[in-house]
């Protein structure tokens, strides 16, 4: 497919937008919406053009991709008379980059049988999208994916087909559920390091060498797991009760050890409940 595919993209955040920006450089015709004016001064300098509502968006759009926070912020942006799935052409594409609930895009899929959609969640930030490096795993229909390629290409390394519509989702849950419970695994070891009275940079040093070491050691060393939590214990705590709900009564171990760590982020009241 050439790089006449028109694009929309909504959701030009801290990941999204380096997405949006790798996707308008390398020539696709792209469409941008967002609640924020401030948020599209930063594409000034890109062939990229502005919707004036989320329904033009759709309209602009052979492929659009979705790059907000939650369920809810998913089905705002695209259902309804004035959502941007109400413009878009029959056999459009929506690629959901959000790490959301797997039902929430089966549930799109159903309901608007004339759409293709895609489950797309991301890991690796906005950097790795900058540099083409961003993981990004999806799930659905072989033949969809392979038409939008090309643009998913244009930020993403590994691009990784899991299987069939919310497979992606799945995976990411299940990446996100194993990093929050070595967060709190490691933490309880830093913990232990110190009532032994163990030198803690010395201890970072072998669990960023040893055969313990892990991303996790790496970041609770550099910051600690309450600083953890300010940054992304919310968002954590979703894909912990997201996974628990999908995964019960398979995910009780790692479930527990996700949970645990919650708690030692302080995120009161925010974990998950059974």
């Amino acid at each position: 497919m050439s790089s006449e595919l028109r694009v929309g993209f909504v959701g030009l955040g801290s990941q999204g937008g380096p997405m949006a920006r790798r996707i308008a450089e390398d020539g696709f015709p792209t469409t941008l919406w967002a609640r924020r004016p401030e948020s599209l001064v930063p594409f000034d300098d890109t062939p990229a053009e502005p919707a004036a509502d989320l329904r033009e968006l759709g309209a602009a759009s052979d492929v659009l991709c979705v790059c907000v926070v939650a369920d809810a912020d998913v089905d705002q942006v695209l259902r309804g008379d004035d959502g941007a799935v109400a413009g878009m052409s029959p056999g459009g594409i929506v690629v959901v980059h959000s790490t959301v609930h797997p039902d929430t895009c089966r549930r799109l899929q159903a309901d608007h049988p004339r759409l293709h959609f895609l489950d797309a969640p991301v890991s690796g930030g906005g950097h790795m999208a900058e540099a083409r490096q961003l993981l990004v795993m999806v799930g659905g229909p072989t033949e969809v994916l392979d038409r939008c390629r090309p643009v998913l290409a244009t930020f993403a390394d590994p691009l990784l087909h899991l299987g069939a519509l919310g497979a992606g989702q799945e995976a990411k849950l299940l990446n996100n559920v194993l990093f929050t419970a070595q967060l709190g695994l490691v933490a309880d070891v830093f913990e232990l390091a110190r009532a032994r009275d163990l030198d803690p940079t010395a201890v970072a040093t072998v669990l960023a060498h040893g055969s313990g070491r892990s991303y996790a050691a790496e970041v609770v060393a550099r910051a600690g797991i309450e600083a953890m939590g300010q940054v992304a214990g919310p968002l954590l705590a979703k894909d912990v009760g997201i996974f628990a709900e999908i995964a019960a009564p398979t995910g009780g171990p790692l479930i527990g050890a996700a949970r645990s760590a919650l708690r030692a982020m302080r995120i009161a009241g925010k974990e998950p409940t059974p």
